[in-house]
């Protein structure tokens, strides 16, 4: 296995501090630490948040994931002055996140305004072998002259979310020299957090603790002669705990004992364990590309780390948020994005995983129970955003608007309701993948039952059927519709799918059944017209178009905001990312190549791309419809909206979905892995410049490893694996070899497909 790439930050700009903040974050899935750095600057947003730990902070607002006390600042004078890249000059500069190892690297060379030099370098990593664990070390050297340098770093409880507060500090405490201990607990008394940090200086450091504003310090001072090197060795442990039975006492215990261990290893020792669980993790994951362009295995490698990092595999209560761990952007909230653009990275490489975020909504089943109840319907509307207990935490307004001084309602949380199909869809292709019949006899069930019956209530008799009517579907900027296609046919599957689990496992009772026929034959699924276009909605195709190639050039920004009202925009043919694609590629047996190609000829150039989950899907669709080049096209452009050369791209954390959409382009798109009721399918598809593309995958509990190239696909299984190769159906035992030429490809250089859907194993 090739060794994991790096992500470089090429130079040192205030600008776009916050960006690299986000995209160099050192996390574990427990915890997730912004890539600030140790010295301050104004435009810096610092950050660590853990896992599932909310807060709301007060009236109108919602739960959001607390920002906690500053554990990476350091206060460093050089000779009396504040060392800062904005002063002095910088001789020399590299910053690199080492995806194989999760370490941060920063190495500098600096000349004070006074003249001397320094040799400044820092190293980070959150621990892959122990969660609570993040470690810092800090190296300063004089190189041309003797220097005084102060060090002052602890723990800084002055964080906020942007302004808003929410933990009080309930005891600081110091232990011996180097120990030093934050209790917090937030506002509400639900939670309490434990931050214990060991601070060492080598050398004979003059040393001594303060606490004040809610800072708890270690200070340092010592004399240095020129090449000698001080080092600053920082080892925290952060825990919390939302138990009502807790007892503080023991927590701080033993997260105090818990560092002291870890202190007496060191920093070296402590990541030496971590590299080696990092190392296990690219070994189960790592998709390897041999090409021509070396930014492609980049994105790969920065993709899967971000995946790992972010995904909470300790605690099946939490689940992924839209920004991951990386920043405050929507409030640290879980939406749809979970299910359909990272779970399946996690179905294919580790199921168990996949399997604890499905069961994260079967513990919220309460809360989405008492939504659905609450606007008159029945079974399970969950929340369009939710935190940690599945309550709706969408905001109930957007911005005010500073013209009319009018805040606008946000339509999400009351009619943007295909999530609880997408969660269903998500359920089925983790049985498809998996045939965990023990998980689908019990939480499967309940969610696809309590979905189903969700829809069945929602549904409407109109025109002599049966029709879903004010909806947004993933195209948010098309509200209030009737008959969304992506929705009504999200919908039937649900409710189809349900009744076949339901019938499996012997669930389910004859209202129930019964209900669900009426719906199945009745619901209204548009259809498509006569060149296989299939209508967005009932009123979509009546509406104006108009030309939005300058609003293209800037996709993602929502400029066409800037030049007509949300109204105006619901009115034209106006999409932030296209329904009936995103429909195409979530149920592919129910649509022809034929229908796939209208329907991306279409609405492309109605769609904006918005949406940073919109490319991404059009690349899938197009490749699977054998237009490779403009699959890649789409794929590089997916990458660009964190990688790209815009400074503000991800200050507030990286799009999370669109990590996960990297590695949906290349395996369901290059690769063709898709799902059906016949089971896993491979179609590869690559692109031209991609010599080879080698990648492990899990199919009904067995390991493979695939490699493809442009003439042959070679699999190696663990143990007996039945999949589809293009239209062929196949059985593979520890190793085989297929040649392309085996296979009757089309015309558009796909394989053929044709008949998957009615062929049995």
């Amino acid at each position: 296995m090739m060794y994991a790439t790096t992500l470089n930050e090429p130079g040192f700009s205030p600008h776009s501090l916050n960006k690299y903040a986000s995209l160099m974050a050192s996390g574990n899935g427990y915890m997730g630490v912004r890539a600030t750095h140790e010295e301050d600057y104004t435009v810096q947003t610092r950050g660590m948040y853990l896992a599932g730990l909310y807060h709301r902070a007060g009236k109108g607002e919602t739960n959001e994931l607390v920002n906690l006390p500053d554990v990476v600042g350091v206060q460093i004078e050089l000779n009396g002055a504040p060392f800062s890249l904005l002063s002095g000059h910088l001789e020399q500069w590299h910053r690199e996140l080492n995806f194989a190892t999760g370490e941060l690297h920063r190495s500098v060379v600096w000349q004070a305004p006074c003249g001397a030099h320094f040799a400044i370098e820092s190293r980070r990593f959150a621990s892959a072998a122990q969660p609570e664990l993040f470690a810092l070390r800090l190296t300063i050297t004089p190189l041309d002259t003797a220097a005084r340098i102060s060090l002052s770093t602890g723990i800084d409880a002055t964080q906020t979310n942007t302004g808003r507060q929410h933990l009080d500090e309930t005891q600081v405490r110091v232990f011996g020299q180097h120990y030093l201990q934050g209790v917090y607990t937030t506002q509400d008394g639900a939670a309490e957090v434990v931050i214990s940090s060991f601070c060492h200086i080598s050398g004979e450091a003059q040393s001594n603790v303060t606490a004040k504003n809610r800072r708890l310090l270690q200070n340092s001072a010592l004399e240095v002669a020129a090449g000698e090197r001080v080092t600053l060795e920082k080892i925290t442990w952060i825990t919390w705990s939302d138990d009502s039975r807790r007892e503080s006492a023991t927590l701080s215990g033993q997260s105090l004992q818990a560092l002291r261990e870890c202190a007496s290893r060191g920093y070296d020792s402590l990541f030496s364990a971590s590299k080696s669980a990092w190392r296990r993790f690219w070994q189960r994951s790592r998709v390897e590309i041999e090409g021509s362009d070396p930014r492609d295995q980049q994105a790969l490698d920065y993709a899967l780390y971000h995946l790992h990092i972010m995904t909470p595999e300790h605690d099946e209560r939490s689940s992924i948020a839209a920004k991951a761990l990386t920043g405050e952007g929507y409030k640290g909230h879980v939406f749809w994005d979970t299910e359909v653009f990272l779970l399946p990275f996690h179905l294919f490489t580790a199921p168990d995983v996949a399997r604890q975020l499905l069961r994260y909504r079967w513990h919220n089943l309460p809360g989405a129970r008492e939504k659905a109840r609450r606007n008159g319907w029945q079974g399970a509307l969950f929340p369009w955003e939710s935190a940690r207990r599945g309550e709706e935490e969408t905001p109930e307004f957007a911005a005010i608007n500073i013209r009319t001084g009018v805040r606008q309602k946000v339509a999400s949380a009351l009619a943007e309701h295909h999530l609880v199909a997408d969660i269903a869809w998500a359920v089925i292709a983790y049985w498809h993948a998996t045939g965990d019949e023990r998980f689908m006899a019990h939480e499967g069930v309940d969610l696809l039952i309590e979905t189903a019956t969700f829809w069945i209530s929602r549904a409407t008799e109109c025109n002599g059927r049966l029709e879903i009517h004010d909806v947004i579907g993933p195209d948010e900027y098309t509200e209030h519709v009737n008959n969304n296609a992506y929705t009504n046919y999200m919908a039937h599957d649900n409710v189809a799918q349900a009744v076949h689990v339901a019938r499996h496992f012997a669930r389910g009772d004859e209202a129930f059944y019964a209900s669900a026929a009426a719906f199945l034959q009745h619901l209204w699924l548009p259809e498509c017209d006569e060149n296989g276009v299939l209508p967005q909605d009932d009123t979509f195709l009546a509406k104006p178009a108009i030309d939005l190639t300058r609003y293209k050039v800037k996709a993602g920004k929502q400029t066409i905001l800037l030049d007509y009202s949300r109204a105006e925009v619901n009115e034209m043919q106006i999409l932030k990312q296209a329904d009936v694609v995103m429909l195409n590629y979530m149920l592919p047996d129910r649509f022809t190549r034929r229908e796939c190609l209208a329907n991306l000829a279409f609405y492309e150039p109605r769609t904006i791309h918005d949406s940073s989950l919109s490319k991404a899907i059009h690349g899938i669709v197009a490749a699977r419809c054998g237009d490779v080049p403009q699959a890649y096209q789409f794929w590089r452009d997916g990458i660009d909206i964190d990688l790209g050369e815009e400074p503000h791209s991800s200050d507030d954390g990286i799009h999370a979905a669109a990590t996960g959409a990297i590695w949906l382009g290349a395996i369901q798109g290059f690769a063709g892995l898709s799902l059906h009721q016949g089971g896993v399918k491979l179609a590869p598809r690559l692109p031209a410049h991609w010599q080879k593309m080698t990648f492990p995958l899990h199919c009904q509990g067995v390991a493979m490893r695939c490699t493809l190239t442009h003439q042959h696909i070679n699999i190696e299984a663990a143990a007996s694996v039945s999949f589809w190769l293009y239209d062929q159906y196949v059985t593979v035992e520890g190793e085989a070899s297929f040649a392309l030429s085996d296979f009757i490809l089309s015309a558009a250089g796909t394989a053929t497909t044709e008949g998957l859907c009615s062929r049995k194993p």
